[in-house]
Protein backbone atom coordinates (compact mmCIF):
# COMPACT_ATOMS: atom_id res chain seq x y z
CA UNK A 1 0.00 0.00 0.00
CA UNK A 2 1.56 3.49 -0.97
CA UNK A 3 2.03 5.94 1.94
CA UNK A 4 -0.07 9.17 1.39
CA UNK A 5 1.48 12.06 2.54
CA UNK A 6 -1.14 13.95 2.53
CA UNK A 7 -2.27 12.05 5.51
CA UNK A 8 0.90 13.00 7.37
CA UNK A 9 0.69 15.55 10.03
CA UNK A 10 3.78 17.32 10.91
CA UNK A 11 4.89 17.77 14.98
CA UNK A 12 8.62 19.42 14.55
CA UNK A 13 11.64 19.97 12.09
CA UNK A 14 14.38 17.55 13.83
CA UNK A 15 17.24 18.74 11.64
CA UNK A 16 18.06 20.23 8.60
CA UNK A 17 20.96 21.00 6.38
CA UNK A 18 21.41 23.44 3.80
CA UNK A 19 24.90 22.24 2.52
CA UNK A 20 23.19 18.81 1.68
CA UNK A 21 20.09 20.50 1.09
CA UNK A 22 17.88 18.19 3.16
CA UNK A 23 15.22 18.45 5.94
CA UNK A 24 14.57 15.85 8.91
CA UNK A 25 10.97 16.30 9.98
CA UNK A 26 8.75 14.26 12.49
CA UNK A 27 5.13 14.06 12.62
CA UNK A 28 2.47 10.64 12.53
CA UNK A 29 0.84 8.87 9.43
CA UNK A 30 -2.11 6.98 10.08
CA UNK A 31 -1.71 3.31 10.95
CA UNK A 32 -4.29 1.88 7.77
CA UNK A 33 -1.75 3.57 5.26
CA UNK A 34 1.65 1.84 6.55
CA UNK A 35 -0.08 -1.57 6.09
CA UNK A 36 3.33 -3.87 6.62
CA UNK A 37 4.12 -1.88 9.81
CA UNK A 38 0.88 -2.44 11.89
CA UNK A 39 1.80 -6.55 12.52
CA UNK A 40 5.10 -4.78 13.94
CA UNK A 41 2.97 -3.28 16.72
CA UNK A 42 0.82 -5.26 18.83
CA UNK A 43 -2.42 -4.11 19.78
CA UNK A 44 -2.23 -1.34 16.77
CA UNK A 45 -5.51 -0.78 14.66
CA UNK A 46 -5.93 0.78 11.51
CA UNK A 47 -7.25 4.24 13.29
CA UNK A 48 -4.55 4.21 15.23
CA UNK A 49 -1.68 7.27 14.31
CA UNK A 50 2.33 6.08 13.75
CA UNK A 51 5.22 8.34 14.51
CA UNK A 52 6.96 9.16 10.97
CA UNK A 53 9.98 10.85 10.11
CA UNK A 54 10.50 12.49 6.48
CA UNK A 55 13.64 12.76 5.70
CA UNK A 56 13.02 15.72 2.66
CA UNK A 57 16.17 16.08 0.10
CA UNK A 58 16.68 18.12 -3.20
CA UNK A 59 17.14 15.85 -6.17
CA UNK A 60 20.36 16.92 -8.17
CA UNK A 61 20.21 18.45 -11.62
CA UNK A 62 20.00 16.55 -14.72
CA UNK A 63 23.57 17.36 -17.05
CA UNK A 64 20.87 18.61 -19.87
CA UNK A 65 18.69 20.71 -18.02
CA UNK A 66 21.20 24.07 -19.24
CA UNK A 67 20.51 23.26 -22.35
CA UNK A 68 16.78 23.43 -22.47
CA UNK A 69 16.97 27.21 -20.61
CA UNK A 70 16.10 28.06 -24.44
CA UNK A 71 13.13 25.77 -24.77
CA UNK A 72 11.04 27.16 -21.46
CA UNK A 73 12.61 24.39 -18.88
CA UNK A 74 12.30 27.98 -16.59
CA UNK A 75 8.89 29.09 -15.89
CA UNK A 76 10.06 32.38 -13.86
CA UNK A 77 13.11 34.17 -12.76
CA UNK A 78 14.08 37.01 -10.62
CA UNK A 79 17.08 39.07 -10.64
CA UNK A 80 18.73 39.30 -7.15
CA UNK A 81 21.70 41.32 -7.64
CA UNK A 82 24.21 42.28 -10.71
CA UNK A 83 27.34 44.19 -10.22
CA UNK A 84 30.41 44.22 -13.30
CA UNK A 85 30.63 40.78 -14.17
CA UNK A 86 28.40 39.29 -11.33
CA UNK A 87 24.72 38.59 -11.71
CA UNK A 88 22.43 36.25 -9.35
CA UNK A 89 19.28 35.36 -10.24
CA UNK A 90 16.18 32.93 -8.56
CA UNK A 91 14.88 30.36 -10.80
CA UNK A 92 11.75 28.63 -11.04
CA UNK A 93 11.41 25.72 -13.07
CA UNK A 94 8.68 24.29 -15.08
CA UNK A 95 7.14 21.08 -13.35
CA UNK A 96 7.98 18.25 -15.19
CA UNK A 97 7.17 14.20 -14.58
CA UNK A 98 10.58 13.04 -15.52
CA UNK A 99 12.14 15.43 -12.68
CA UNK A 100 11.35 15.70 -9.62
CA UNK A 101 11.66 18.65 -7.17
CA UNK A 102 12.34 16.11 -4.15
CA UNK A 103 13.29 12.97 -2.79
CA UNK A 104 10.85 11.75 0.30
CA UNK A 105 12.50 8.95 2.51
CA UNK A 106 9.58 8.27 4.98
CA UNK A 107 10.31 6.08 8.29
CA UNK A 108 7.26 4.57 9.61
CA UNK A 109 6.68 3.34 12.35
CA UNK A 110 9.65 5.31 13.65
CA UNK A 111 11.28 4.38 16.94
CA UNK A 112 13.40 6.58 19.40
CA UNK A 113 16.38 5.51 17.63
CA UNK A 114 15.35 6.79 14.34
CA UNK A 115 13.86 9.88 16.21
CA UNK A 116 17.52 10.28 17.71
CA UNK A 117 19.66 9.56 14.43
CA UNK A 118 17.53 12.12 12.15
CA UNK A 119 17.71 14.97 14.92
CA UNK A 120 20.45 17.52 15.03
CA UNK A 121 23.39 16.77 17.28
CA UNK A 122 26.68 17.58 18.83
CA UNK A 123 29.30 15.00 17.90
CA UNK A 124 32.16 13.96 20.21
CA UNK A 125 35.18 12.22 19.47
CA UNK A 126 35.25 9.12 21.63
CA UNK A 127 38.36 6.09 22.06
CA UNK A 128 36.65 2.71 21.81
CA UNK A 129 39.45 0.46 23.41
CA UNK A 130 38.61 -3.45 22.70
CA UNK A 131 37.48 -3.68 26.71
CA UNK A 132 35.23 -0.58 26.06
CA UNK A 133 33.93 -3.24 23.40
CA UNK A 134 33.36 -5.42 25.55
CA UNK A 135 31.91 -4.09 28.09
CA UNK A 136 29.73 -1.33 26.13
CA UNK A 137 29.68 -1.98 22.39
CA UNK A 138 29.07 -5.12 22.17
CA UNK A 139 26.32 -5.31 24.85
CA UNK A 140 24.65 -2.50 23.22
CA UNK A 141 24.75 -4.00 19.72
CA UNK A 142 23.33 -7.60 21.37
CA UNK A 143 20.10 -6.09 22.48
CA UNK A 144 18.93 -4.94 19.44
CA UNK A 145 15.94 -6.89 18.20
CA UNK A 146 15.28 -8.82 15.10
CA UNK A 147 12.94 -6.36 13.81
CA UNK A 148 15.76 -4.04 13.68
CA UNK A 149 17.30 -4.87 10.49
CA UNK A 150 13.86 -7.30 9.03
CA UNK A 151 14.41 -4.67 6.48
CA UNK A 152 17.73 -6.00 5.55
CA UNK A 153 16.62 -9.64 6.08
CA UNK A 154 13.63 -8.68 3.22
CA UNK A 155 15.97 -7.90 1.15
CA UNK A 156 18.54 -10.82 0.96
CA UNK A 157 15.10 -13.03 1.07
CA UNK A 158 14.03 -11.63 -1.89
CA UNK A 159 10.86 -10.39 -0.52
CA UNK A 160 11.72 -6.97 -1.23
CA UNK A 161 14.05 -5.19 -3.83
CA UNK A 162 14.59 -8.04 -6.12
CA UNK A 163 14.20 -6.18 -8.90
CA UNK A 164 16.65 -3.84 -8.08
CA UNK A 165 19.82 -6.74 -7.73
CA UNK A 166 22.79 -5.71 -9.50
CA UNK A 167 24.50 -9.15 -8.41
CA UNK A 168 23.93 -11.58 -6.24
CA UNK A 169 25.50 -14.78 -4.56
CA UNK A 170 25.74 -17.44 -1.85
CA UNK A 171 27.62 -14.71 0.52
CA UNK A 172 26.15 -11.30 -0.67
CA UNK A 173 24.08 -9.52 -3.15
CA UNK A 174 24.89 -5.61 -4.72
CA UNK A 175 22.36 -3.36 -5.02
CA UNK A 176 21.29 0.36 -5.58
CA UNK A 177 21.56 2.38 -1.98
CA UNK A 178 18.49 4.35 -1.30
CA UNK A 179 20.51 7.95 -1.44
CA UNK A 180 20.45 7.14 -5.15
CA UNK A 181 18.14 6.95 -7.64
CA UNK A 182 19.44 6.02 -11.09
CA UNK A 183 16.74 7.33 -13.04
CA UNK A 184 16.88 11.10 -11.40
CA UNK A 185 20.51 11.12 -10.51
CA UNK A 186 24.09 12.01 -12.01
CA UNK A 187 26.11 8.91 -12.22
CA UNK A 188 29.05 10.96 -10.47
CA UNK A 189 26.50 10.51 -7.80
CA UNK A 190 26.49 6.58 -7.74
CA UNK A 191 25.68 4.60 -4.73
CA UNK A 192 25.62 1.13 -4.25
CA UNK A 193 25.24 -0.97 -0.64
CA UNK A 194 27.00 -4.67 -0.68
CA UNK A 195 24.67 -6.97 1.91
CA UNK A 196 26.28 -9.72 3.55
CA UNK A 197 24.41 -12.96 3.94
CA UNK A 198 25.86 -13.29 7.08
CA UNK A 199 24.02 -12.05 10.42
CA UNK A 200 26.68 -12.83 12.75
CA UNK A 201 28.75 -9.94 11.16
CA UNK A 202 27.42 -7.39 12.64
CA UNK A 203 30.37 -4.56 12.59
CA UNK A 204 34.04 -4.65 11.02
CA UNK A 205 35.03 -5.64 14.78
CA UNK A 206 34.11 -8.90 13.92
CA UNK A 207 35.86 -9.29 10.73
CA UNK A 208 39.37 -11.84 11.08
CA UNK A 209 41.59 -12.65 8.24
CA UNK A 210 43.47 -15.83 8.75
CA UNK A 211 42.31 -19.59 7.95
CA UNK A 212 38.50 -19.55 7.67
CA UNK A 213 38.43 -16.02 7.92
CA UNK A 214 36.49 -13.21 5.61
CA UNK A 215 39.54 -12.12 3.75
CA UNK A 216 37.63 -14.26 1.03
CA UNK A 217 34.40 -12.56 1.33
CA UNK A 218 35.99 -8.79 1.37
CA UNK A 219 37.74 -9.44 -1.95
CA UNK A 220 34.98 -11.30 -3.68
CA UNK A 221 32.86 -7.96 -2.43
CA UNK A 222 35.64 -6.12 -3.97
CA UNK A 223 36.01 -7.69 -7.13
CA UNK A 224 32.39 -7.81 -7.67
CA UNK A 225 31.70 -4.20 -7.25
CA UNK A 226 34.46 -3.22 -9.98
CA UNK A 227 32.61 -5.70 -12.13
CA UNK A 228 29.05 -4.46 -11.58
CA UNK A 229 30.16 -0.83 -11.99
CA UNK A 230 32.13 -1.81 -15.33
CA UNK A 231 29.47 -3.83 -16.52
CA UNK A 232 26.35 -1.84 -15.76
CA UNK A 233 27.50 1.72 -15.78
CA UNK A 234 30.75 1.83 -17.77
CA UNK A 235 33.30 2.68 -15.00
CA UNK A 236 36.19 1.61 -15.10
CA UNK A 237 38.29 0.18 -11.99
CA UNK A 238 39.24 2.87 -9.85
CA UNK A 239 36.22 4.88 -10.23
CA UNK A 240 34.34 3.70 -6.98
CA UNK A 241 35.13 4.28 -3.58
CA UNK A 242 34.69 1.12 -1.36
CA UNK A 243 34.10 1.88 2.95
CA UNK A 244 32.78 0.38 5.65
CA UNK A 245 31.29 2.87 8.50
CA UNK A 246 32.18 2.42 12.24
CA UNK A 247 29.63 2.97 13.94
CA UNK A 248 27.54 1.61 11.06
CA UNK A 249 23.83 2.85 10.88
CA UNK A 250 22.72 -0.32 11.40
CA UNK A 251 24.26 -3.54 12.98
CA UNK A 252 24.44 -6.54 9.92
CA UNK A 253 27.82 -6.13 8.09
CA UNK A 254 27.38 -3.99 4.73
CA UNK A 255 29.81 -2.50 2.57
CA UNK A 256 29.42 1.22 1.09
CA UNK A 257 29.78 1.68 -3.17
CA UNK A 258 30.26 5.09 -4.01
CA UNK A 259 31.52 7.27 -7.36
CA UNK A 260 35.41 8.10 -6.66
CA UNK A 261 34.37 11.80 -7.57
CA UNK A 262 31.71 12.22 -4.51
CA UNK A 263 33.17 14.62 -2.17
CA UNK A 264 31.09 15.69 0.90
CA UNK A 265 29.34 12.74 1.86
CA UNK A 266 28.76 12.73 5.50
CA UNK A 267 29.41 9.13 5.71
CA UNK A 268 32.98 9.62 4.55
CA UNK A 269 33.86 11.83 7.62
CA UNK A 270 37.26 11.00 8.86
CA UNK A 271 37.07 8.20 11.65
CA UNK A 272 33.74 6.76 10.08
CA UNK A 273 34.33 5.29 6.60
CA UNK A 274 36.82 2.66 6.78
CA UNK A 275 38.74 1.84 2.94
CA UNK A 276 37.70 -1.70 1.96
CA UNK A 277 40.97 -1.71 0.70
CA UNK A 278 42.59 -0.84 3.74
CA UNK A 279 40.49 -3.41 5.80
CA UNK A 280 41.63 -6.76 3.22
CA UNK A 281 45.32 -5.12 4.02
CA UNK A 282 45.70 -5.33 8.24
CA UNK A 283 44.08 -8.22 8.37
CA UNK A 284 46.21 -9.84 6.11
CA UNK A 285 49.20 -8.26 8.03
CA UNK A 286 47.34 -8.77 11.33
CA UNK A 287 44.32 -11.60 11.38
CA UNK A 288 42.73 -10.26 14.79
CA UNK A 289 43.81 -6.80 14.55
CA UNK A 290 40.77 -5.20 13.97
CA UNK A 291 39.71 -6.95 17.13
CA UNK A 292 42.25 -5.52 19.56
CA UNK A 293 43.03 -1.72 18.54
CA UNK A 294 41.63 0.77 19.82
CA UNK A 295 39.63 3.12 17.15
CA UNK A 296 38.57 6.53 17.19
CA UNK A 297 35.52 8.20 15.50
CA UNK A 298 32.87 10.85 16.41
CA UNK A 299 29.23 9.44 18.27
CA UNK A 300 26.56 11.95 18.24
CA UNK A 301 24.85 13.13 21.08
CA UNK A 302 21.76 11.41 20.11
CA UNK A 303 23.64 8.05 19.50
CA UNK A 304 22.33 5.59 21.86
CA UNK A 305 26.15 4.86 22.95
CA UNK A 306 26.99 8.54 23.56
CA UNK A 307 26.24 8.39 27.48
CA UNK A 308 27.97 5.19 28.28
CA UNK A 309 30.62 5.68 26.04
CA UNK A 310 31.46 9.46 27.65
CA UNK A 311 31.27 8.52 30.75
CA UNK A 312 33.71 5.65 30.07
CA UNK A 313 36.50 8.11 28.23
CA UNK A 314 38.07 9.10 31.87
CA UNK A 315 39.29 4.98 32.24
CA UNK A 316 40.96 5.12 28.66
CA UNK A 317 44.44 5.12 28.78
Amino acid sequence: MAIQLQDFEFERVLDENPYFRCLNVLGTLPASSVSSSIASLPGSTPNDRLPAILRLERTPFPLTLPQEFSSGVLENTKCLASTDIYTRINGWLKRRDDLPDLRINVICPATDVHIRKYSKQDVLMVHETPALYETVVKPYIEAFPPSRTQWVRNILDGISESESLLHSTDEFLILPDMKWDPTTSPLTALYLLALVRDPSIRSMRDLHGGDGGHLPLLKAIRDAAHSVVERKYGLERGSVRLYVHYQPSYYHFHVHIVHASQSGIMGMTVGQAHLLDDIISLLTVAPDILSSITLTYGLGSQHGLYEPMVAAQGNVA
